[in-house]
This record gives C-alpha cells, sequence and structure tokens, in this order.
C-alpha cells in the first residue's frame, strides 16, 4: 500500500487498540502538511508500527479509521462493506409490501464513519460527514449498484451542507434521476420524500420504530405532535385511529409538508395543523390531550451548549407535564449526542418535579437497528427518548 503516514503520540494509541475509529489532531505528533484533505493514510504508533488505516482530514478529527487491518481501500473494500450494510437491513426485514424506507448505512455503525446512505423506495441519499468519503462517491455508487441491483432506481449525493466550505461539493445525481417529492411507505403509510429541499436527506428515518409504537397507544386517543416536520408521528396516530391529531410546527414549510402527507393518505378529516412555537403553546393547551409528543431538533450540537440544552428540555417537558390531562402519556425525545440517556432521564424527572406531578416511565426509546451503534464507538448512540405517563 502506498499511503502516507500518520504518527501518534506515546499512550494516544490505547483508543485505537480498543478499536474506537476516531483519530484527534491533538494524538498526532508527526508533520501532516504534506497531507491532503481526504487522503487514506496508515495511522502508526510512535515506533512506526501499523494500527489502522483510514481517511485523513485538517480537522478536530483528523483520521476515520476504515479498517484496522491492513488493506487497500478500493472497489473491492467498498462493495464488501456496503454489501454487508444492506444485507443487514434486508435480513432486518425492512424491505416489504409495507416498508420500504430505511437506512443503509450509518457511518461508524457500519464501519464505514462520514458515509450515511438512506433508502426510500428505490432512491439511495448519499449524505458524507467527511472530504474522504466524498472524494470515494462514484466507488460508493458502484457499490450501491452492486448490492441493490435492480431495487436501485437512482442515487443522489447530498453533502454541500455537511463538508467543510474550502470543498466545492456539488449535489447531484449519480445514477438516473428521481421525480421529488418521491413516494416511499413506512409501516403501511404513505410519505412524500423530497431530498434535494427537505432537511437531511428527506426524512427522518431514526424514529420508524418510535412513531410506529405512538400508534399503537393512539386508538381512540387526542394527540399533540410538536416540531411535527413532515407529520409521521401524526400520520401513524392516525393510521392507529386515534379521536383526532393536532400537528403543531414553527415552520409552514413544515406544516405544508405534512398536509402533503395527509392527503395522500386520506387523513385530513381527524386533523388539524397549528403554526406555533412548541414552548410558547405548550404553556397554556387549549385541548385535552391524552398524548403530547415532544420531538424537538437538536438543543446542543457541542458540549459548551450542553447545559443550556438540558434548560430546555426542562422547560419544555415540564410544561407539556404540568398541562397534560391526568393519566396521559408523553412521547419526549432528544437527538442532541452531547446529552446521553442517562443526562436525559434525569432531566424529564427534574421536569416532573418542577411541574410537581407524579410520573412514571412506561418504555424507554432509542435509534432502530437500521441506525446501529458500533460497540467500540459509544458515540453513535445518539437518539434517546421515554414514554411517560402523567398521574
Amino acid at each position: 500500500m502506498n499511503y502516507k503516514s500518520v504518527q501518534i503520540r506515546k499512550g494516544k494509541e490505547q483508543s485505537l487498540l480498543r478499536k474506537h475509529p476516531w483519530v484527534f489532531s491533538g494524538a498526532i505528533f508527526s508533520d501532516v502538511s504534506n497531507i491532503k484533505d481526504g487522503e487514506i493514510v496508515i495511522v502508526e504508533d510512535f515506533k512506526g508500527r501499523f494500527l489502522a488505516v483510514g481517511h485523513f482530514q485538517h480537522a478536530t478529527i483528523s483520521v476515520r479509521v476504515l479498517s484496522f487491518e491492513e488493506c487497500k481501500i478500493d472497489q473491492t473494500f467498498f462493495d464488501k462493506a456496503i454489501n454487508n450494510a444492506v444485507q443487514l437491513r434486508l435480513n432486518l426485514g425492512l424491505l416489504s409490501e409495507s416498508n420500504n424506507v430505511f437506512r443503509i448505512c450509518h457511518g461508524e455503525g457500519d464501519n464505514l464513519p462520514g458515509l450515511i446512505i438512506d433508502f426510500y423506495n428505490g432512491a439511495a441519499v448519499i449524505q458524507c460527514h467527511s472530504i474522504g468519503m466524498y472524494e470515494s462517491i462514484d466507488l460508493i455508487t458502484t457499490a450501491l449498484k452492486g448490492s441493490l441491483g435492480n431495487k436501485l432506481i437512482s442515487v443522489y449525493s447530498k453533502s454541500s451542507d455537511t463538508l467543510p466550505e474550502r470543498i466545492l461539493s456539488k449535489d447531484e445525481y449519480l445514477f438516473s434521476s428521481c421525480e421529488t417529492p418521491h413516494l416511499a411507505k413506512e409501516n403501511n403509510v404513505d410519505y412524500q420524500i423530497d431530498w434535494i429541499n427537505g432537511q437531511k436527506t428527506g426524512f427522518f428515518i431514526d424514529q420508524r420504530e418510535n412513531r410506529a409504537l405512538l400508534g399503537k397507544y393512539s386508538f381512540g386517543k387526542k394527540v399533540l405532535n410538536t416540531f411535527c416536520y413532515s407529520g409521521g408521528f401524526s400520520l401513524q396516530a392516525l393510521n392507529q385511529h386515534a379521536k383526532l391529531v393536532h400537528s403543531l410546527d414553527s415552520s409552514k414549510k413544515a406544516i405544508d409538508l405534512t398536509e402533503a402527507n395527509l392527503a395522500i393518505n386520506n387523513f385530513s378529516g381527524q386533523h388539524t395543523s397549528i403554526v406555533a412555537d412548541a414552548m410558547e403553546y405548550m404553556k397554556e393547551l387549549k385541548e385535552d390531550y391524552d398524548i403530547i409528543v415532544l420531538d424537538p431538533p437538536a438543543f446542543a450540537k457541542h458540549r459548551d451548549k450542553r447545559h443550556k440544552a438540558i434548560q430546555g428540555y426542562k422547560r419544555l417537558n415540564a410544561h407539556a407535564i404540568r398541562q397534560i390531562k391526568s393519566g396521559g402519556l408523553i412521547f419526549t425525545f432528544s437527538c442532541s449526542q452531547v446529552v446521553d440517556k442517562y443526562l436525559f432521564t434525569n432531566t424529564i424527572i427534574a421536569a416532573a418535579i418542577e411541574a410537581g406531578r407524579n410520573v412514571r416511565i412506561l418504555e424507554q426509546l432509542h435509534q432502530p437497528a437500521d441506525h446501529p451503534i458500533n460497540a467500540f464507538h459509544p458515540e453513535g448512540e445518539y437518539l434517546k427518548g421515554l414514554v411517560i405517563q402523567v398521574d
């Protein structure tokens, strides 16, 4: 292998020996000025012994490890890695008559750090979080074609928002094209997915199982879905015969997405859309809800914002706990990676104490199996949630 080498300081090899897939810039002592963003490098210990091979980038995370064995990072490598990821999802039964929405690749969880691929009824949407992955995108596309065969109708690259501005990335189709919004199905409910104009890759797949769980609780119930975006929780509640559902979002564009999804499923009768700030709306509810869904965007993306995020979660949940009817349920979530599940649970407990009501935890929720967590990379566990009952 004709790759440049990066050497790390004495003692810093321990995390790599435990197979953690990141090398931080502070661990490197060799000169990296001649290494370009996106290059494949060999990581060596201070004595020059092989530790790993991965993508280099001039950033806090300097190397994202692709293999802890000496190997060439070529088409064969990506064919094998992508095929392993695809087969896992097929074995999980995620491609069926009732469901054709799932995540094909979840970065470190699939041993491909920096790479996200979502699948929407034949369309694969790639989002790269490292320059090395972006420069490997043709290899990735070829691997997708080989693994999915005639199940694949198009491949779209959407990385302009996830890569450094110094990289001239382009959002574009890499294989065929597909009209958007594109119709896809999650747990027997149809959604219009727009990866070109929508957030992330167009949809929040990580809540699929939690949306299905909400549906099971929703029969005959009054449901408020806050931060609704495209209405995922609302549609699953309606599909399971909720008495009424109110979808709330501060964005009129999000409400329009919800309304479009309601229309294609013929669910409009028992539903009302509300454009409002969730925190303010929750202070004085005008409806006696049986279930409230709190699924806000990440309140903190960095550790220095964690305290502020915790206060935000506490206020939001305290409002909901005060206002919900006796015996009501709250589905509450955090997708902030820097707020772990223990801290989140303690925050909800603090909110209940502040609200002065008794609360029981019925369910502990998390990301689904197509968003796997690398056992050696606990940072990959980002979505956490609770179903609580308020007495």
